[in-house]
Order: C-alpha cells, then sequence, then structure tokens
C-alpha cells in the first residue's frame, strides 16, 4: 500500500528529508518504524525503541498498534517542550 510518511525535528536531519511517499506492507505504525530503522544507522538511532519518539496517524497521536490502510500520513517526531 502507498502512504505518506512525515519526518520532524531532529529524526528529519536522521532522515535527510521531510517527508516520503512510500510503497510498505507493513500493517501497523510500529511495523512501520521497525522498516524504516532497518534503512540505515542513522534511521535506526533516530527511530530506535529506546528514543521517546511521538508517532500520528493522520494528524492524531497514536501508539504502535495503530493500523495502517491505503493512503494514511504517518508523523514522527520527538516529544516538544516550551516554556
Amino acid at each position: 500500500m502507498n502512504i505518506t510518511v512525515r519526518y520532524f525535528a531532529s529524526i528529519r536531519e536522521a532522515m535527510g528529508t521531510g517527508s516520503e511517499a512510500l510503497q510498505t506492507s507493513a500493517t501497523t505504525v510500529g511495523a512501520l518504524r521497525e522498516a524504516l530503522m532497518a534503512r540505515s544507522p542513522a534511521a535506526a538511532a533516530a527511530l530506535a525503541p529506546c528514543k521517546a519518539v511521538r508517532m500520528a496517524l493522520n494528524q492524531d497521536l497514536c501508539q504502535g498498534d495503530a493500523p495502517l490502510k491505503a493512503g494514511d500520513e504517518v508523523a514522527f517526531f520527538p516529544p516538544v517542550t516550551g516554556g
């Protein structure tokens, strides 16, 4: 299925792009994260399970078990702090 993936902040820097269209067989957001981590050492470091990474599916925060369908938009970003 085709989906759009967006990356923000330090994850964007590590991935080398702000967004991309992907063909994937991943069925959940967590499986997509694992597939992306397998692409390069930089991606593995940026999206590692030990890292605090927020995920959103179609602009709603989600967990790794959120199901994917064709046409979805998934975003990965670090937690935001402010003050």
